[in-house]
């Protein structure tokens, strides 16, 4: 666990936002037709869209997070689904917990 590239990964709105929406999906998602929106993960264009920001835009964020290792990415095909690393979230709370 990298506690640096995740401060920097959280030291943003929009970032802490799609943490946020992605930790209840089926409350700030729609349904993505087979795909299970906790298990899978959230499409990429729906994130995007629910930012109201560029697709580049939404994208860098989504890869800062996934690299910081609080998101998990799975490919199917042509997109990209985004869930949470709940692992890594509930380490980084402990650490914060206990060191500082």
């Amino acid at each position: 666990m990298d506690i640096l590239n995740i401060i920097k990964a959280l030291s943003n709105e929009a970032r802490l936002q799609i943490l946020d929406w992605l930790k209840e999906p089926h409350k700030h998602f729609e349904p993505q037709g087979d795909i299970d929106l906790e298990e899978i993960g959230v499409c990429v264009s729906q994130i995007t869209e629910k930012l109201n920001m560029t697709q580049s835009t939404a994208s860098q964020y989504l890869s800062l997070l996934q690299k910081a290792g609080l998101l998990h990415a799975t490919r199917i095909g042509k997109w990209t689904y985004y869930r949470r690393n709940e692992d890594v979230i509930k380490k980084f709370g402990s650490y914060m917990l206990e060191e500082l």
